[in-house]
């Protein structure tokens, strides 16, 4: 089966919106885009080569594949990741699929975009990754389709913007995979489900009369 992996930036308090650049998002009036890029370091780089290291094809709803296919194409060959990028298939999620996608090897997901993933994950094919794609990852934590989490926390609090756990989250346990820290204070945290969530009780056996 082929995992989903989504693979984020995201800040102390949760915030995934525009880590990239000023003009990414703004939407809802986000003045910080560009939030991560001054904590960008060789250590970190070396971590996000990893996660690109192994073949995947790519998960992006339509706002976070419009800036992709804007960027990726052009960034020239000398950039490792662009020519991957360009090769590997594009899964999209998109409310207009009949509008035509022009980055090559980029496919929609049709109108049932739960559905047509589930499908693919019982195909054969290597894993999936997401990035980007606030509103899509919603729709995947609802219906309990990410298998892994890789996160990249950000030593910032943004208080307001788009966040990765919203309210429609699956409550869930989480088993630590791996994690590191980068000389700027980044965490990059890797996590998988861990079935239900598991509660105990601190209380004392005796409550006492103050209680």
């Amino acid at each position: 089966m082929r995992k989903i992996i989504a693979a984020t930036f995201i800040s102390i308090d949760g915030v995934m919106q525009a880590p990239g650049g000023p003009t990414e998002d703004p939407s809802g009036g986000f003045r910080f885009g560009g939030w991560q890029a001054p904590h960008f370091d060789e250590a970190l780089g070396a971590a996000l080569g990893e996660v690109f290291s192994k073949p995947f094809d790519l998960l992006l709803g339509r706002k976070t594949y419009n800036i992709f296919a804007a960027y990726w194409p052009f960034v020239g060959a000398d950039d490792p990741l662009g020519p991957v990028f360009d090769r590997i298939t594009k899964l999209v999620a998109t409310r207009t699929p009949d509008r035509a996608l022009e980055w090559q090897n980029s496919q929609t997901l049709g109108a049932d975009i739960v559905a047509t993933l589930k499908k693919v994950k019982q195909s054969d094919g290597t894993d999936i990754l997401v990035q980007g794609s606030s509103d899509l990852i919603q729709t995947l934590l609802a219906n309990g389709l990410i298998d892994e989490f890789t996160l990249v926390v950000v030593p910032v609090m943004l208080g307001k913007g788009k966040r990765l756990f919203g309210d429609g989250v699956l409550p869930m346990g989480m088993k630590l995979v791996s994690s590191q820290t980068t000389p700027a204070g980044v965490i990059v945290v890797k996590y998988q489900p861990d079935g239900a969530v598991k509660i105990g009780d601190f209380s004392l056996e005796d409550p006492t009369q103050a209680a």
